[in-house]
């Protein structure tokens, strides 16, 4: 079975992020951005998925099934999404075997917008899940991959200094960062009143 990789598209131009994908054998772009759009207009769904095309590269749409801003109402703890609830959802599920299929066929990148895979639900919310059936390991900006355990461990040293706690086990400390770092950068919806915007190149996917 192949790996699952992740990569958040950030501020780089198109070409920059196809060296990327090139660099790790990508054969597969799963796009998991609820609104596949940016104001970098090649990361937009038609130029994105015909760009990749031209070079070899399949795209497919999980944001439906994946995406972090959700329209069933039972993900939302008042207006703001709560991953825990997003995850128990029959869409989420099937997204997830939709990967699990997936990677059996060919090497998939989940694709976000931020830059830092501890900063998107690609990571704090999918692959918390995906690594149960699959190797994991997230493309950063300078080409580097990084295991997921080693993105684990980063964000469980963001809330405990010390990992190691006598009454607590890794998982159960584990668990609870997961959890309060998917409060923090979760999706919160906005009154329809307010002329706030959201910065789709920078936090398309909390």
């Amino acid at each position: 079975m192949n790996p699952l990789f992740t990569i958040g598209h950030s501020t780089h131009d198109f070409f920059r992020f196809l060296g990327l994908l090139n660099q790790h054998a990508i054969e597969i772009v799963a796009d998991v951005r609820s609104r596949p759009f940016s104001r970098l207009p090649w990361f937009c769904r038609p130029a994105l998925e015909k760009e990749l095309k031209e070079n070899g590269i399949r795209y497919v749409f999980l944001g439906q099934e994946l995406g972090a801003r959700r329209d069933e109402r039972e993900c939302y703890i008042g207006n703001r999404a709560d991953y825990n609830r997003i995850a128990q959802t029959p869409l989420f599920q099937k997204g997830l075997e939709r990967l699990k299929v997936g990677i059996e066929k060919g090497r998939i990148a989940l694709m976000c917008a931020e830059k830092d895979p501890l900063d998107c639900h690609r990571t704090i919310l999918v692959c918390r899940y995906a690594r149960e059936f699959s190797e994991v390991s997230h493309i950063h900006a300078d080409g580097h991959l990084e295991p997921h355990e080693l993105a684990e461990t980063r964000l469980l040293t963001r809330y405990h200094e010390d990992a190691y706690d006598l009454f607590r086990s890794r998982i159960e400390q584990l668990n609870e960062a997961y959890t309060r770092r998917g409060e923090e950068i979760s999706y919160v919806e906005q009154p329809e009143t307010s002329s706030a915007v959201r910065d789709e190149t920078w936090n398309d996917e909390p």
